[in-house]
């Protein structure tokens, strides 16, 4: 079964941290384009950060960089990322997400797999 499954998601207040997971099973992910997407209720999907293969350094949205990392374990086939200063605005549900084939990597139409999210929600 080809599938990607996250956690890890919860609440927190203003400036706290949380560490996302995206376990994937059926195919390599570190042989594929990795993202993390999310998207807020009434807003449209938001590209947070991707990794690129032919690239090796992640990208970032300019709304979370220096806040958000992305990181890898290809022992464990697991995509995870570590959320710090976290502000209410990043409350959302956040998705993993894989592609085939490279493309825009904040565009949610380049990428075929898709969780089933996790939740963040930031309080004030």
């Amino acid at each position: 079964q080809v599938q990607l499954v996250e956690s890890g998601g919860g609440s927190v207040q203003a400036g706290g941290s949380l560490r996302l997971s995206c376990a994937a099973s059926g195919f390599i992910a570190s042989r594929n384009y990795m993202a993390w997407f999310r998207q807020a209720p009434g807003k449209e999907r938001e590209g947070v950060a991707a990794i690129w293969p032919t690239v090796g350094i992640p990208y970032y949205a300019d709304s979370v960089k220096g806040r958000f990392t992305l990181s890898q374990d290809n022992a464990k086939n697991t995509v995870y990322l570590q959320l710090n200063s976290l502000k209410p605005e990043d409350t959302a549900m956040y998705y993993c997400a894989a592609a085939y084939r490279n493309g825009r990597w904040s565009d949610p139409a380049v990428y075929n797999l898709w969780g089933q999210g996790t939740q963040v929600t930031v309080s004030s």
